[in-house]
């Protein structure tokens, strides 16, 4: 009785585990169709702001970078750079994506995302999948 207990409270942990929010951005900036809009909140979940070379950046550098970042996963070209500028001097970035590729059912891009604050550029790599909502989440 008490293993039958304990393997009912476990199956009631993993259903609910599956509700848990997975971030503050979520469902934010969503257009009709449920497509996510271009803006810092729903641009791509956990981009530049998640990452260590976002630091230093301020919203409206933020919001710039991670605008690119979408433009770039959502349409960019493979290989080819979008780039951004932020709104102070020697602060400006680029996103390369790489070209799209299947990952059960979902459409993902490697990218490279190079952020100068005023010297040698700071670069992050990783991979994004784009989510049912429209947004790109990193999974590396």
């Amino acid at each position: 009785m008490r293993l039958g207990g304990l393997f009912v409270l476990g199956a009631m942990g993993a259903t609910l585990a599956g509700c848990v929010s997975t971030g503050p951005n979520e469902g934010v900036g969503t257009m009709g169709g449920g497509r996510v809009a271009p803006t810092a909140a729903g641009a791509l979940v956990g981009g530049v702001a998640g990452q260590s070379i976002g630091r230093g950046l301020d919203d409206r550098d933020r919001q710039r970078a991670e605008e690119a970042e979408f433009h770039a996963l959502d349409s960019g070209r493979p290989g080819s750079p979008v780039v951004w500028s932020g709104g102070r001097e020697g602060y400006r970035g680029e996103v390369v994506p790489g070209p799209r590729y299947r990952v059960n059912n979902y459409d993902c891009r490697d990218y490279t995302h190079r952020i100068w604050t005023g010297g040698e550029p700071q670069v992050a790599r990783g991979t994004a999948c784009r989510q049912d909502n429209g947004a790109w989440r990193p999974i590396s």
